[in-house]
């Protein structure tokens, strides 16, 4: 149902809608047509024709969506009355942000380097991490955080038996059922995504700080116990993901070497050596070896540029108030 349709006829809708998910929430089940998707990729970077450059997208019913809403605010007040997402994550939490996220990590980073420390930074990767969560270890820890019966109930009936098909230009492939995952592009995926991952960092010494599935791990380098703590801290890690199914991708989890006298250790997860880094781009921002921000500030006045060379090509008329 298109949301305009649900705009206009708001009056003759609303009421049974309400009906409706007032019945789906007392006996937890869940319409046939919330539950399916269609699929819509949209690219990322990379070779055009490799499939695994594209995040798929999910496009689901709207009045499903609405309900999704209703049972996210129930979820979230019991998260925030409760303080269960932990500080570490910045992604789709209340007043937090990227911003907060980089400020957070990198001010703890640079009074280390400041103080002469050397400095080893782990940006990690975890492999289609949305698409690849548990099901069923989801939902034991829904109940591991103590969310009301009901709650669990209609969450465990949402992510069951879910079927999606790709759609690309008007063409559409058969439908396909889903046996892990929350959706990427529903309201409750974030949040159900949150409290997955949200153990991750239970027992690691090192300053782990998140952005959803965006990881990353620092700590002191300058002594071998310091390093060893971070090697400790990357088979927790490790161990974490053996646990909850999930696959961490070792040949994009790249280490970032900072400060006077590091010793350019080189650190594994499992039997495979991460590999190391001059410069990484850390949530859209690029971060060297230097600490320093010029690559970023390039990066910014390039693409400025390649705007306004477009303008000057493309408006014919160079008259200033035309350009404005």
């Amino acid at each position: 149902m298109h949301p305009r349709i649900l705009k206009e006829l708001i009056e003759e809708v609303s009421e049974p809608l309400a009906m409706i998910f007032e019945k789906s929430w007392k006996t937890g089940e869940i319409p046939e047509d919330w539950k399916r998707a269609n699929i819509v990729p949209i690219y990322k970077k990379g070779n055009k024709n490799n499939p695994g450059n594209y995040r798929p997208v999910s496009l689901t019913s709207v009045p499903g969506k609405i309900m999704e809403q209703v049972i996210k605010e129930i979820i979230c007040k019991h998260l925030e009355g409760n303080k269960v997402i932990g500080n570490s994550q910045h992604g789709f939490v209340k007043n937090k942000s990227c911003q907060t996220n980089l400020i957070a990590f990198f001010d703890r980073i640079m009074s280390l380097v400041d103080k002469g420390e050397a400095v080893d930074v782990i940006f990690l990767d975890l492999g289609k991490a949305f698409d690849t969560v548990s099901h069923d270890i989801l939902i034991d820890k829904l109940g591991k955080y103590n969310l009301d019966r009901a709650t669990i109930r209609w969450v465990h009936n949402w992510l069951d038996n879910r079927s999606q098909r790709v759609v690309v230009n008007g063409a559409k492939s058969c439908w396909k059922g889903i046996t892990s995952g929350v959706p990427q592009g529903s309201v409750l995926g974030p949040v159900l995504f949150n409290i997955f991952i949200n153990d991750v960092d239970i027992g690691i010494e090192s300053t782990l700080i998140k952005f959803a599935d965006d990881t990353k791990l620092g700590g002191v380098a300058t002594s071998l116990e310091d390093r060893d703590i971070i090697q400790n801290d990357l088979s927790k890690l490790e161990k974490w993901s053996e646990v909850n199914r999930m696959k961490f991708k070792k040949e994009k989890c790249k280490v970032l070497h900072l400060g006077r006298n590091n010793q350019f250790h080189t650190y594994k997860m499992g039997s495979d050596c991460l590999g190391r880094s001059m410069a990484e781009r850390d949530l859209g921002v690029i971060v060297d070896h230097k600490l320093n921000m010029s690559q970023q500030c390039d990066a910014a006045a390039k693409k400025a540029n390649m705007i306004l060379g477009c303008i000057n090509r493309c408006v014919v008329s160079k008259t200033h108030e035309v350009i404005l």
